[in-house]
């Protein structure tokens, strides 16, 4: 992602409350917690704007697939280690207290057996006692195909509005973001295109996927979004 979307990525989501979501996400891990250190690593972390809050109270690393959003996490966050890697074979020489995968990211994952290998792979960082907590994609009952969204928001002197409709999922499970742009600034107006895929996910398969990786899942249907927020304790 190049660093003038980037800004616009940010400038997209600031409707949403990060200190809040931070707070609340403490709140809800912490009766999980057994492990005695204040290590975190935020998986997809995006531009670190979670970890931005979550460092107020642990020490805090964060991970994501994209380089173009780690150099935003970097400069928001000097000081934090920030690491490029993918979910599902990341690899760091250290271990954690808590692992969060947040903002549905764990919906990019379009297989069970890749849902297993990311959320094995975010385990095996935990420290004994540690807590992994994911904020998942919707079930497929949630899914209501028809629907459309609009984003607007301004960044500057720059005008921003995002489009789309929530249309039936591929093979039943595979939703697509079909997202349209439009940036309005005082040179020109850009259109941009982009498509996300996400797997709509059964409560059943999220928690086969936390015991396989020998973690005790609970689920808080609500979670830091209303989206709910699977929690995974890895054992003493």
């Amino acid at each position: 992602m190049d660093p003038t979307w980037v800004q616009y990525y940010d400038a997209f989501y600031s409707f949403k409350d990060y200190a809040a979501e931070a707070q609340t996400l403490v709140q809800l891990v912490q009766p999980h917690l057994h492990s005695s250190g204040k290590r975190w690593l935020d998986v997809a972390c995006g531009t670190g704007k979670h970890i931005q809050y979550l460092a107020d109270d642990f020490t805090c690393s964060g991970l994501d697939l994209e380089e173009g959003l780690l150099a935003a996490a970097r400069q928001r966050c000097p000081g934090l280690s920030f690491y490029q890697g993918d979910m599902r074979t990341f690899s760091l020489p250290e271990s954690f207290d808590v692992v969060s995968c947040l903002f549905s990211a764990i919906g990019h994952m379009l297989t069970q057996e890749d849902l297993e290998k990311a959320v094995a792979n975010m385990a095996r960082h935990l420290r004994p006692g540690g807590v992994l907590a994911v904020e998942p994609w919707f079930r497929p009952a949630d899914w209501h195909p028809g629907r459309a969204h609009m984003v607007t928001a301004e960044l500057g002197e720059a005008k921003l509005v995002r489009m789309n409709t929530s249309l039936p999922p591929v093979n039943e499970r595979i939703t697509v973001l079909d997202f349209h742009y439009l940036i309005a600034t005082p040179q020109e107006t850009q259109y941009r295109r982009e498509a996300l895929e996400l797997r709509l996910t059964e409560e059943a398969e999220m928690r086969a996927a936390f015991e396989k990786a020998g973690l005790t899942a609970a689920f808080e249907p609500q979670g830091i979004t209303g989206r709910g927020l699977w929690l995974g304790q890895k054992p003493l």
